[in-house]
């Protein structure tokens, strides 16, 4: 009876580290002033030498409303509105105290939505 014997070649995974990321999602209903938005976070990020990666656009979420244009007739007679929502997201590496504290003291327009995860 013969043996046969097997090695099992072990894959050493690349120590990760303690990678930290920031993950800032920014939603707002127009996109232009979504855009001087996420320019003003990666400008405040950059001036203390911080990794940006982003921003990433996602895809804009569509809101569809139908509405009869009359109380009770003329059901044909109908108009639509849409509300469109705008995402980005912009991954910050390896944050530092002053990255952070320089990002809750800015100060951005009305109408902009954000997010912050710490991953």
């Amino acid at each position: 009876m013969t043996t046969k014997t097997t090695t099992k070649s072990k894959k050493s995974a690349a120590p990760a580290g303690d990678v930290q990321k920031l993950r800032i999602r920014v939603r707002a209903y127009e996109h232009k002033i979504l855009d001087v938005s996420v320019k003003q976070i990666i400008d405040t990020a950059l001036r203390f030498d911080a990794k940006v990666i982003g921003p990433i656009p996602l895809p804009t979420e569509i809101k569809k409303y139908t509405v009869n244009r009359s109380s009770f007739i003329f059901k044909d007679a109908r108009e639509q509105f849409e509300m469109r929502m705008h995402k980005r997201v912009i991954d910050i590496m390896n944050p530092s105290a002053k990255v952070i504290e320089a990002l809750t003291n800015l100060s951005l327009p009305s109408g902009v939505n954000i997010d912050v995860k710490m991953m």
